[in-house]
């Protein structure tokens, strides 16, 4: 069963929760506290829809909630933002403490990553686990920006079916290297047809003021504050290196590492199987009960 939950952002922004089953009644016979939350969070252009594979799975031990941040999917996108850092980060630990969930899991990829260990950072007491998925603690700077400016203007958009918005996202697309259909699965979810065709759920331009808070600046800083156990992993074809998800590691106070093979940005829906046997025991060993 999945319901949804209408949460209030701290600035007042509508936010919209997805809770994937019924909490578990009792604990697992191998020590985990199924009672315990596990919040997920979104990358930049995503929505909540985009964890459920990894959300039902969780859901057999643990009350697993996704969240559609501010400006994506069902969540509120109020023209005049914000869409800082500290909106996003402010907004997860509403959600947090709405649902009643602390101390929380998190698990986040891409910009949600960033938003993970930035509250984890900031509020300890709200997190007791965190999982990065694929993203950076390098600057990208200011030729990365630009480049997706122009990537934005290059989408032939309205398109006129779903089976075109997969076809370019996973084959076409100028950024797609060889094709990749779980790329065009993953951007068909954040169409809506409009009377001329598909469009984005979400503004280009909203996306793009939110990737402008945090492309320019290094995150190490926040990064060695976070105190909780912490998994970084990444595709082996995906945005984050090897060598920076090392250093990443050894940052962190609690570091782990994790590949998933054959998987590129978008691991967990590239290789949903290798993405849970690289979690599933960090997972287990972090929440288990003291």
């Amino acid at each position: 069963m999945v319901r949804r939950i209408d949460l209030t952002g701290a600035d007042g922004v509508r936010l919209a929760a997805w809770e994937f089953a019924d909490p578990p009644k009792a604990p697992g016979d191998d020590g985990t506290d199924p009672a315990q939350g596990v919040l997920l969070l979104h990358g930049l252009m995503g929505r909540a829809g985009h964890w459920a594979e990894t959300a039902r799975w969780l859901a057999e031990r643990y009350r697993a909630v996704a969240l559609d941040q501010r400006g994506h999917g069902h969540s509120g996108k109020p023209a005049a933002g914000p869409y800082t850092r500290e909106a996003y980060v402010a907004d997860a630990a509403a959600a947090i403490e709405q649902l009643d969930l602390a101390p929380v899991t998190l698990i986040g990829h891409s910009m949600g990553a960033l938003t993970a260990w930035q509250l984890a950072a900031e509020r300890p007491d709200l997190v007791k686990a965190l999982v990065i998925s694929d993203m950076r603690a390098s600057a990208l700077g200011a030729a990365s920006q630009r480049e997706w400016e122009n990537w934005f203007r290059t989408w032939p958009v309205p398109f006129a079916t779903l089976a075109d918005v997969r076809k370019w996202f996973g084959e076409d697309d100028p950024r797609v290297e060889r094709p990749n259909p779980a790329r065009g699965a993953f951007f068909s979810e954040v169409m809506c047809e409009s009377p001329d065709g598909w469009r984005p759920v979400f503004s280009p331009h909203q996306m793009l003021a939110a990737r402008e808070t945090w492309v320019h600046d290094a995150h190490w800083d926040t990064l060695a504050q976070v105190r909780c156990p912490t998994l970084v992993v990444r595709g082996l074809d995906g945005e984050l290196g090897r060598a920076e998800a090392q250093e990443m590691v050894r940052v962190l106070p609690h570091g782990q590492y994790a590949e998933v093979p054959d998987a590129a940005h978008y691991l967990h829906y590239d290789r949903p199987e290798g993405w849970r046997a690289a979690i599933e025991p960090f997972l287990e060993e972090a929440t288990r009960r003291r």
